[in-house]
């Protein structure tokens, strides 16, 4: 087997990229219109923020959150139950030649967010961002 000329960068493969962003557009489509025969599921609204492959196409990671944040585990639960169905119609979808092994966790880029916000926030983290006017004179 040959080495991949054109990615040499321990970050994932355009390839990677472009098959984790068609399942998390074909996942989110499928969540929104309740195509899965599971009324629980159904009820929900459910985010996915993202999807990483790995290097071989044959798993996918889905980063899920439930709209408004309530009932996150039992969100994972119920797609994990539902996976194989998921990845059935995943795969009449995008018309892969494999279908990937579907996993779901917890998306917490939201959390981060916010508790990035709330740094960036604090008056002594604006201090020290602030440029003094030394520092302004000299820029010009």
């Amino acid at each position: 087997m040959g080495k991949n000329k054109f990615h040499d960068g321990p970050g994932p493969s355009q390839r990677q990229l472009r098959v984790g962003e068609l399942i998390r557009r074909a996942l989110s489509d499928v969540l929104a219109r309740g195509d899965v025969h599971d009324p629980d599921l159904n009820r929900m609204s459910i985010t996915v923020g993202e999807v990483r492959t790995s290097p071989d196409l044959k798993i996918a990671t889905a980063y899920v959150l439930p709209l408004g944040g309530e009932g996150q585990e039992e969100v994972v639960a119920l797609l994990a139950r539902n996976k194989g169905e998921l990845r059935r119609i995943i795969g009449k979808k995008l018309a892969l030649k494999f279908a990937p092994d579907l996993r779901f966790q917890l998306d917490e880029t939201f959390d981060r967010m916010d508790e990035t916000r709330e740094m960036l926030g604090r008056e002594e983290v604006r201090r020290d961002t602030r440029k003094t006017d030394a520092e302004e004179r000299g820029a010009e």
